[in-house]
């Protein structure tokens, strides 16, 4: 993918991603705190690189760098691991950067193999406004807190089976407790919807005046309105009716599977959203 000037910058970074990831599994596996101190560190490097990948991305394009799939995975990786180096340093809850940050290197893997569609990026740089700039930025960044959301689901999970076995270990101690990772799933959805909405509100104002035959079947717009109302349940739920633990973790993951699916299949379906996944 690094077909420009300073490609070598992300070559340099998925090495390091790969090597970060591998020392959090190292953490995991045997309760190294030697391997996670080192891993956390070769992730914050990761970032920096990503950061100025980022940076030397949009100054050769004089644009936000986001209006492709290729380019909309890439943010997507740089967003997960922002947040999962925020959250380490402010919650300090064990596990959440190396589950974080699996997914976040699977992104990154998606986006090296991804073909250069060069129609989506002509296209795109036709299609270039504030307005949608910043309605695929902020979406990104909802999906970010989603994607946190549901690995702390996925956490409690693993938390809530090893209990009911009476797996007792240093692993479960470090996992969490339950309560808290539940608390925190919770607040980034609490965060998310609003986010997503603003951005959904965005995208249809450019769309109504960017687009002629603009319909509201679109499958991206189905599927962008279906994970809103999937996360608003969730909420409503929560907080209306009080359901927490198991059955509430549940949903929020098969939510998160809503997503996905709308993130790496409507896109490519729709009639409209040709140049972004």
């Amino acid at each position: 993918m690094a077909t420009f000037q300073f490609g070598w910058i992300y070559d340099v970074t998925i090495i390091l991603y790969a090597c970060s990831v591998l020392g959090y599994f190292i953490d995991f596996l045997q309760n190294n705190r030697k391997a996670n101190k080192i891993a956390f560190w070769l992730l914050a490097i990761v970032w920096v690189l990503q950061s100025m990948f980022l940076v030397t991305r949009m100054i050769e394009m004089g644009r936000f760098p986001i209006l492709t799939i290729t380019e909309g995975l890439y943010f997507y990786a740089w967003v997960l691991v922002t947040f999962s180096l925020i959250i380490n340093k402010v919650f300090r809850i064990d596990f959440i950067v190396f589950f974080t940050n699996v997914l976040g290197f699977i992104i990154m893997a998606l986006h090296l193999f991804a073909p250069v569609d060069y129609k989506s990026d002509v296209l795109a740089m036709q299609l270039i406004s504030e307005l949608l700039i910043i309605h695929i930025t902020i979406a990104i960044i909802s999906y970010g807190a989603f994607s946190l959301s549901a690995i702390f689901s996925m956490m409690y999970m693993l938390q809530y089976h090893m209990i009911k076995r009476k797996k007792w270990s240093q692993r479960l101690r470090r996992l969490g407790d339950l309560t808290k990772l539940d608390r925190l799933s919770y607040t980034l959805n609490m965060g998310g919807v609003p986010i997503l909405l603003t951005s959904l509100i965005l995208g249809l104002v450019w769309a109504y005046i960017s687009i002629e035959d603009f319909k509201w079947y679109d499958f991206k717009v189905v599927g962008s309105f279906s994970v809103l109302i999937a996360y608003s349940i969730y909420l409503y739920v929560r907080i209306a009716k009080g359901i927490q633990g198991k059955a509430i973790v549940l949903w929020n993951l098969a939510a998160f599977l809503i997503l996905l699916i709308n993130f790496f299949l409507f896109g490519s379906l729709s009639r409209f959203h040709f140049w972004y996944g």
